[in-house]
């Protein structure tokens, strides 16, 4: 890990956006940006390890957050590090910028969630000049604006734009799959209410806008009920999805596009499991860059085997793949009388050799 140094990032980095913009046709023009938080198994802060918020509930743990840029089909572009206790929103137009001038990218479509939706972001991405996608939550909008999305009457599948402003609009989607995923959570919800009011548990403190507790209301001085009639008036909220954008895409373009933001969450998904990003237990803060870099790279050739196997229309999967490399040995043996030295594989079964074609195959054509 000592031998890993500042210079490795930008190399690794370099290679990944010139494969990316090479498996994209030549161009990038949209791109994802998220955020996660990435904790250590230590007490103790410094520098770079921060105690902050804490997207997985681990308050008391010292940490980093890690934001990811990615492409469409979640091809990874670059990444980088900061505080424990910066704020996300801060993050994303100096990391833009940084990219851009590195890689000579032209202020591409960026896409992000709901959570890095403020207006100080939003103003920023249009002083700069880029078009942009971004979540919308739309019970927090304007009134006059809730109205609109109220009275709008949307079949499955179906989207209408509203104008938000002089340069943006929101893009109101409905899907018959997401109502009744909304319906089930507030179910689920309302029950662990009743559950919590038949135990005595709540008081006047849990009465807030945090969740399902915006259902709960005070009767008299100390009597906490459940407001039905909220509960039922959220209903009509059920299977709505906004985006705010300023960009001219039309209304299908906007909502496809921000559909592909899922390959940013299973990118983070993936390498907080598979890749086993975290927990870190590096202190010193060259070395925690050396395993993120390392990281960062695995993603890559992750999605790199995974692109393969899908173009070679091969029936192994990307983790029965990775199960199979597990006992695939080559030796390396050196002749007496010659001293010639010389690699053999061992004998692989017939998924072994399937994928060791694959790979060579790839490797040959990608060196040519």
């Amino acid at each position: 890990m000592d031998k890993l140094n500042d210079s490795l990032k930008d190399i690794v980095e370099q290679i990944t956006f010139n494969h990316t913009k090479q498996i994209l046709g030549g161009s990038i023009s949209v791109v994802f940006y998220d955020m996660t938080t990435l904790y250590f198994e230590a007490s103790d802060e410094d520098d770079l390890r921060k105690t902050g918020f804490s997207k997985d509930g681990k308050h008391s743990k010292p940490q980093i957050f890690l934001g990811l840029l990615v492409g469409l089909g979640g091809y990874a572009i670059g990444y980088d590090i900061y505080e424990g206790n910066t704020y996300e929103g801060h993050t994303l137009i100096p990391f833009l910028e940084n990219i851009s001038k590195r890689f000579n990218l032209q202020q591409p479509i960026v896409v992000a969630d709901s959570g890095l939706l403020s207006r100080k972001n939003i103003e920023a991405l249009e002083e700069n000049g880029y078009q942009y996608i971004i979540g919308a939550r739309i019970k927090n909008e304007s009134k006059s604006i809730k109205k609109k999305i109220l009275k709008t009457t949307l079949k499955d599948g179906q989207l209408k734009s509203i104008k938000k402003s002089e340069n943006t609009r929101i893009i109101i989607g409905y899907s018959d799959k997401r109502a009744r995923k909304d319906a089930r959570n507030r179910e689920r919800g309302l029950k662990r209410l009743e559950k919590r009011i038949k135990s005595g548990k709540l008081t006047k403190s849990n009465i807030n806008n945090r969740g399902y507790n915006k259902y709960l209301k005070l009767q008299g001085d100390v009597s906490i009920e459940i407001d039905y009639s909220k509960y039922e008036q959220d209903s009509q909220w059920d299977g709505l999805k906004g985006y705010i954008t300023n960009s001219g895409l039309s209304k299908k373009q906007i909502m496809e596009n921000y559909s592909n933001l899922w390959h940013i969450e299973k990118a983070f998904r993936m390498s907080k499991t598979d890749l086993r990003i975290r927990p870190i237990y590096h202190k010193l803060k060259h070395r925690i860059e050396a395993h993120i870099c390392i990281s960062f790279t695995a993603y890559t050739v992750y999605k790199e085997l995974e692109r393969i196997l899908k173009k070679e229309k091969s029936n192994l999967s990307i983790e029965r793949s990775k199960e199979l490399t597990h006992n695939m040995y080559e030796i390396t043996y050196t002749l007496p009388e010659s001293k010639q030295t010389k690699s053999r594989l061992l004998r692989m079964d017939d998924e072994q050799a399937e994928l060791y074609q694959i790979i060579q195959k790839t490797s040959w054509v990608s060196h040519k």
